[in-house]
């Protein structure tokens, strides 16, 4: 259904705007795109048996057109970026016989070998990602729609502000707790850049942030919301299947590193405003978090329900439908909230628009699974992660960070996890013995952060314009403060206890305090400040002592908190100058 939706929602040209009337060729190509979607579903015995005897001629024709149809859904929805890789791969698995790489290369496949694979077969177009789509993420997407229009946003933002609004730095700390808080229910870095950053921006900005730190602080804290419980990114979804657990132990993992991601950020703000001077907000300018939590606290409810319903071990499905539930529930409390016939009408159409793109990324994305699939391509990357890292852990968890980052400024955040679980996840985990659920958190930290790294760091430029900032300097901003998203997955791959893998209720608590340490320390290094403006050398004994606090071995943590504290006495002794000293 989603495949025709396309055609009729989006127009060809990206930018134009759909105009009241849609042009014929467009209601032309919904129908023949649903149909063909619909093939297997009319045919199925028949398509089933073709397996054996062979393909028709139309079986080879609808499933051709199948595959284009989905190239330019995801173009029109998504980007160019994406389907570009697609295109890559079906001529990869079209001409793998012609690449010299023994490497590489492959017998090759004929055309009429490759389309039917991609459009017929369980393990391309219609494989995984996109059946987790279908029974998971759009009950999600929904959700968070229904909360959004509940006016869950806004208490968030105000429940933040009036947290953390009168200390140092209080405006862009607030914009953190929002954006992990609405990040819970949106899961969409861009999308909740812009949403909370409409408002959290400006009030940065008036508070005496620079601009491109206002964008860079909304951005990054964004970017996080994928990976907070309990509604993470889409792809998390699909990480049940690729790790084979329960959606409530991905929560579980995931739930130290989001923590200490935002405490990081946090960290960052506060250094940020102490090297700048910038004051919390006076109390009265706040709102009152005893009158917030009176008049609008059941506003926490769905979150609530949804929390309780996985931990009770029910199913994600279960969970979804008794939270979207709950939010229409507590929509008709009060007056402002209340929906008309009109608004839950609206409600469904933007739970639909919001969904298309995701299902249009993640069936393209099915097309990179097939391909891999297809021609052994899979452990012929994990081959050639081994040969480069020669056996070096640190080597090979390099490289496919990189791997990530870099399929990451072209993929959403969905198709980049389900190539990178693909092909990168299974050389980590059968070559070097790593814990399952490490790995794939990794691979799926380094595909989000790609989101505010530059040059393509497209959280960070929607930040930017917003706050009008330079987006490149916002970009590499969002970087320095979010340092820690780039340490948190090589600590839990040594230390796994991050992620809840053979956990001691003393291991979990030395490596969370080890580490929010180390990160504290590497972020006051990029920034400049600890206690006092830190000379150069100062800067560069807490980046070395941070990174040690991260190891998790005692001598090396021990240096480095050492190290900390010596450059924190030192700075403490020393007088802090006119031009710097607080107003």
């Amino acid at each position: 259904m989603a495949l025709g939706m396309i055609f009729l929602l989006f127009p060809a040209t990206r930018g134009a705007g759909r105009k009241a009337s849609v042009p014929w060729y467009d209601v032309v190509l919904a129908f023949v795109a649903t149909f063909a979607a619909y093939y297997k579903i009319l045919f199925y015995e028949e398509v089933l048996r073709a397996r054996v005897t062979g393909y028709t001629s139309l079986d080879l024709a609808m499933a051709a057109l199948g595959v284009l149809f989905v190239l330019e859904a995801t173009r029109r929805t998504v980007g160019l970026p994406i389907v570009i890789m697609a295109a890559l791969a079906i001529t990869y698995a079209l001409f793998g016989n012609l690449i010299p790489s023994p490497l590489l290369s492959h017998p090759g496949f004929a055309l009429e070998q490759v389309s039917p694979y991609l459009w017929f077969r369980e393990s391309g177009i219609f494989g995984t990602p996109l059946q987790i789509s279908a029974r998971f993420i759009f009950l999600f997407l929904f959700f968070g729609v229904v909360l959004m229009h509940t006016g869950v946003g806004r208490f968030f933002n105000d429940l933040a502000f009036a947290i953390t609004g009168r200390f140092t730095g209080g405006s862009g700390k607030a914009a953190v707790i929002a954006s992990a808080l609405q990040g819970m229910i949106s899961g969409s870095s861009i999308g909740n850049t812009v949403a909370s950053g409409s408002f959290t921006i400006p009030m940065m900005k008036n508070a005496r942030f620079k601009p491109e730190v206002a964008g860079a602080v909304e951005a990054s804290a964004s970017t996080g919301g994928q990976i907070m419980p309990p509604l993470m990114g889409a792809a998390a979804f699909i990480m049940v299947e690729y790790v084979g657990v329960s959606y409530r132990e991905i929560m579980l993992s995931a739930l130290i590193p989001a923590v200490l991601y935002f405490a990081g950020i946090f960290i960052g703000v506060h250094f940020e405003a102490k090297r700048h001077r910038i004051l919390g907000l006076p109390k009265e300018e706040l709102p009152s978090k005893r009158k917030l939590m009176l008049e609008k606290g059941y506003m926490l409810l769905p979150l609530l329900v949804i929390v309780a319903t996985i931990s009770a071990g029910f199913t994600a499905q279960r969970a979804a439908l008794l939270g979207i539930a709950c939010a229409f529930a507590v929509s008709f409390i009060r007056k402002e909230t209340r929906p008309s016939i009109k608004g839950v009408l609206d409600i469904f159409e933007q739970g639909a628009r919001v969904a298309l793109p995701v299902i249009a990324a993640v069936a393209c994305a099915g097309i990179i699974a097939g391909v891999v699939g297809m021609t052994g391509l899979g452990a012929k990357f994990a081959a050639g992660i081994i040969s480069l890292a020669d056996g070096v852990l640190i080597l090979a968890l390099l490289f496919t960070m990189v791997a990530c980052i870099v399929l990451g400024m072209g993929l959403p955040t969905t198709a980049n996890y389900v190539v990178t679980a693909t092909i990168a996840a299974p050389a980590l985990i059968n070559e070097f013995g790593l814990a399952p659920m490490a790995v794939h958190l990794f691979v799926f930290y380094f595909g989000i952060i790609a989101d505010i790294t530059p040059p393509v760091c497209l959280a960070a430029f929607a930040g930017a314009g917003i706050a009008r900032a330079n987006p490149m300097l916002t970009g590499f901003t969002a970087v320095k403060l979010a340092i820690g998203a780039f340490i948190i997955p090589y600590a839990f791959i040594y230390n796994p206890m991050l992620v809840m893998v053979d956990a001691t209720p003393m291991g979990i608590l030395s490596a969370l305090v080890f580490s929010l340490i180390g990160i504290m320390g590497v972020s006051s290094a990029l920034i400049g400040y600890f206690l006092r403006d830190s000379h150069l050398w100062e800067r560069l004994v807490l980046l070395a002592a941070g990174l040690a606090m991260v190891v998790p071995e005692l001598l090396t943590s021990g240096v480095g908190f050492l190290a900390m504290v010596a450059i924190g006495w030192l700075q403490h002794r020393r007088a802090e100058t006119p031009n710097t000293a607080t107003s």
